[in-house]
C-alpha cells in the first residue's frame, strides 16, 4: 500500500508542471487575445516571440497583419482551448475560434520558451475536424 501512495503521489508532482505549463500557455494567449480586442497591439506584441517580433519590426505592422490575416484572432466572438500536442519537437496549443459570423476556425499557436516566460512563435490555421462545424 505504502509503495502504491508513493507511486500516485510521484505521478501527481510530475503532472503538476505541466498543468502549471498549460495554464500559463493559455494565460498568453488569452492575454493577447484580449489585447487585441482592446486594439492595444502595444500590448499584444509583447505575446510574441522574440523571433516575431523581429519579423515585424513594429506593434503596428503586427496590428496590421493580424487584422487582415487573422480577423477571427482580433475579434472573436468565443475562444476555446483544445489539447496541447508535440510536433517535429515543437509545442502547440490548439484553439477554437468563433468568429463574428459564427464561423469556426481552429488554429495551433506554436509555443516557446523566453526568459520572459511563455511566447507565441507562430500560429497555423487547421482543418476543422468534422463535427466541430
Amino acid at each position: 500500500m505504502r509503495r502504491l501512495m508513493s507511486v500516485v503521489v510521484m505521478v501527481l508532482a510530475m503532472a503538476l508542471p505541466v498543468k502549471a505549463d498549460e495554464d500559463a500557455i493559455r494565460s498568453v494567449i488569452s492575454n493577447q487575445i484580449e489585447a487585441f480586442q482592446a486594439d492595444d497591439f502595444a500590448k499584444a506584441f509583447t505575446y510574441a516571440s522574440p523571433k516575431i517580433q523581429g519579423i515585424f519590426g513594429t506593434a503596428e505592422n503586427f496590428g496590421t497583419m493580424v487584422r487582415q490575416g487573422y480577423p477571427m484572432v482580433w475579434r472573436p466572438a468565443d475562444v476555446q482551448f483544445l489539447d496541447t500536442e508535440i510536433e517535429g519537437g515543437r509545442l502547440w496549443q490548439n484553439v477554437m475560434i468563433r468568429d463574428a459570423a459564427g464561423r469556426i476556425h481552429v488554429l495551433g499557436y506554436e509555443m516557446v520558451t523566453s526568459e520572459n516566460g511563455w511566447k507565441i512563435n507562430a500560429v497555423k490555421v487547421q482543418k476543422v475536424p468534422e463535427g466541430m462545424v
